[in-house]
């Protein structure tokens, strides 16, 4: 198993879980090197002060905040513990909200908590009150020397923390007040309904990959061997001409339902297996 990010505990109430925070995701873009176009050795970004044009070291360096234009103040490790309001190991849960309240944009980074062994009845039990009563716990905790609001749910039988954004690091969608004046039509929103339910289907996320990343990869694969790569495109002429939006709608309406019935056909006319008959 991976090494914890973080060992502490998590706390609600009186109750206290001893834990381990492991990530839940994985990046898989393809790592590149920047290289010299001449002979192809790797470079070395240098860290280079703008004042005398020289190199420095990792010990030569400090963390600065510019109070003012060219004007900086160096924050030490001392500062950071100073500022940090949770000095304790734990995550504590400080309400319990709907999770289907949580707007969309506060969700960041997803995490596995991993319970200590020997806490594993105290896990669960949290893991099945959150999954009956529908909530997430809304908790704080420090982290390399940055507080994180989080969001503690149930997931496929385990505990899955989300660090959340700030209420004030969201931006308000200002735009949507300077929208003209527009009132949609009763016929166009129920065609789009039915567009809508024509489209619908149960969330499964096998069925979307990252196309670009696997065609990249096999352009690369292509190259290494002194080969043309062949990629399939699915690219859909776009009209960029205003044309009537009920028009719009009924076509989509009906291409989306030529789809579904060729669908059904296929299955329908898929080979079915006979069943031997038994020995008398």
């Amino acid at each position: 198993m991976a090494r914890a990010l973080w060992k502490g505990h998590l706390t609600f109430g009186l109750v206290n879980i001893p834990v381990e925070l492991h990530s839940a995701v994985q990046d898989n873009t393809p790592r590149f090197r920047m290289l010299h176009k001449k002979d192809l050795s790797p470079i070395n970004m240098e860290r280079v002060c703008q004042r005398d044009g020289e190199a420095v070291s990792w010990g030569d360096l400090v963390k600065g905040f510019e109070i003012e234009k060219g004007r900086f103040i160096v924050v030490t490790e001392d500062d950071f513990k100073t500022a940090a309001v949770e000095r304790s190991r734990s995550i504590e849960i400080l309400d319990f909200v709907d999770a289907a309240d949580i707007d969309g944009r506060f969700f960041d980074t997803p995490y596995w908590l991993h319970p200590a062994k020997g806490t594993e009845q105290v896990y669960t039990l949290l893991v099945r009150a959150l999954k009956e009563s529908g909530r997430a716990g809304i908790a704080k905790y420090v982290m390399r020397n940055r507080q994180h609001l989080t969001a503690v749910q149930h997931l496929h039988g385990g505990l899955c923390l989300t660090t959340l954004r700030f209420d004030e690091d969201l931006v308000a969608p200002k735009f949507v007040e300077q929208l003209p004046a527009a009132r949609a039509d009763a016929r166009e929103v129920k065609l789009a309904l039915q567009l809508i339910e024509g489209l619908s289907r149960e969330w499964d996320p096998s069925r979307y990959k990252d196309d670009y990343t696997a065609n990249l990869l096999r352009v690369i694969k292509a190259k290494s061997k002194g080969a043309t790569p062949t990629l399939k495109t699915d690219t859909r002429p776009v009209n960029a001409n205003v044309v009537d939006l009920m028009e719009r709608l009924k076509a989509s309406l009906d291409a989306t339902k030529s789809r579904k019935t060729a669908a059904r056909s296929g299955k329908a006319a898929a080979p079915r297996t006979r069943k031997r008959k038994r020995a008398a």
